[in-house]
Order: C-alpha cells, then sequence, then structure tokens
C-alpha cells in the first residue's frame, strides 16, 4: 500500500511537472509573437463581447498584452476574471466606485490582475536579482503618482543581445506592444506565476 502512494504521489508530481514545462514553452512562444510596436496605446473604455473580448487588435494598454499573450495558450482572462469577481467581489479593489463587476473592463486594470494573480497563480518574491525572474513570469511595477503598469518577462533575446535588467519584457507602456530592457526600471510591486488556475484563499 505504501509503495502503491508513493507512486501514485510520484505520478501526479511528474504530471504536474510536465504540464508547467508544456504550459511554459506555449506561453513563452506566445510572447514573442506578441510584438507589435505599432500597437496605438489608448486606454479607452469600451463595451466588449463575452467571453474572448477585445479591443480593436491595433489599440491596447499594458494589460491587454497579459490579455493577447494568455489568450494564445487558450487562456481567457476576461472570463477568468470576470467568474472570480463575480463570485468574490469583496476580495477585488473598490478603486472605481463600482459595486459590482464589469467584464468589458475589470480584466484591464492591473490592480485586478494582480488580485486574480494571488488568487488563482503563485507568488513570487520581490528582489533585486535578476536570476529571480523567469520566461513567463508576469511582473508589476508602481510608475507613481498612483499610476501602475504590467508586464511579462520573455525568452526571446536574453542569449543574443547583452541587458542591464536580467530580462527582457514585453509591455506596452506607449510606444506599442515591444521587448524592452526593462525590469528594474521601476519599484517592482509583484511578482506572479501563472498557468491557469491552481489555487484559491
Amino acid at each position: 500500500m505504501k509503495k502503491f502512494s508513493l507512486l501514485l504521489i510520484v505520478c501526479l508530481l511528474t504530471i504536474n511537472f510536465w504540464g508547467q514545462t508544456t504550459n511554459l514553452k506555449e506561453l513563452t512562444k506566445a510572447v514573442d509573437e506578441m510584438v507589435n510596436p505599432n500597437i496605438i496605446y489608448d486606454p479607452s473604455y469600451v463595451r466588449i463581447s463575452y467571453p474572448n473580448g477585445d479591443v480593436p487588435a491595433d489599440r491596447g494598454v499594458c494589460t491587454d498584452v497579459i490579455i493577447r499573450v494568455y489568450r494564445k495558450v487558450g487562456i481567457d482572462l476576461q472570463k477568468e476574471v470576470h467568474e472570480d469577481m463575480k463570485d468574490n467581489f469583496d476580495k477585488y479593489p473598490k478603486s472605481w466606485g463600482l459595486t459590482a463587476p464589469d467584464r468589458n473592463i475589470d480584466h484591464r486594470r492591473v490592480p485586478n490582475l494582480m488580485k486574480f494573480f494571488e488568487r488563482h497563480g503563485e507568488v513570487l518574491p520581490i528582489t533585486d536579482n535578476p536570476r529571480s525572474y523567469e520566461y513567463g513570469d508576469i511582473i508589476c511595477w508602481d510608475l507613481g503618482g498612483g499610476i501602475l503598469h504590467i508586464g511579462i518577462v520573455s525568452a526571446k533575446l536574453i542569449e543574443e543581445y547583452p541587458y542591464k535588467n536580467g530580462a527582457y519584457i514585453l509591455h506596452n507602456i506607449g510606444g506599442g506592444q515591444v521587448l524592452e530592457d526593462v525590469l528594474f526600471n521601476w519599484k517592482i510591486i509583484g511578482h506572479y506565476r501563472y498557468y491557469g488556475k491552481v489555487s484559491v484563499y
């Protein structure tokens, strides 16, 4: 019985490991395919379809980068965030005076994504060591003045070019969906890893 239990645990760990490896490869591939400097930075409120709704393809903000990357690997953060907020609205920030979820905009707000990743992903340490930040990790920054920003670590270019900050980030801070060496340019306030819902508190 003990041998069977040990074998079952090993099998489950192996399934989880390989599942994450496969998802990580897909995720980093999606990150690198998402580079498009021609995306117009546009924070306008837009009514979009649900699920799998998106603003016009030639527009977006930092959160739209994350949403589009995950859509490429079959995860719809619009739906995931909306469903979690609908059932757990009290656990999400109230910065916008809303009394109920809004599936058009909730997933496009950095504080909401941070809370979602805290609840359903892996919260990782914030350090000044670039080796702490791996491909596919989600990074959130405080730019100052109450402005938050989000990006995702790319595997692209790391081996090809020298870099200062230890990782290239796919983000949109006004210059399109671009890869830039900006990991430590601002104060990091969130560091997450997400391959699909794994936990809830």
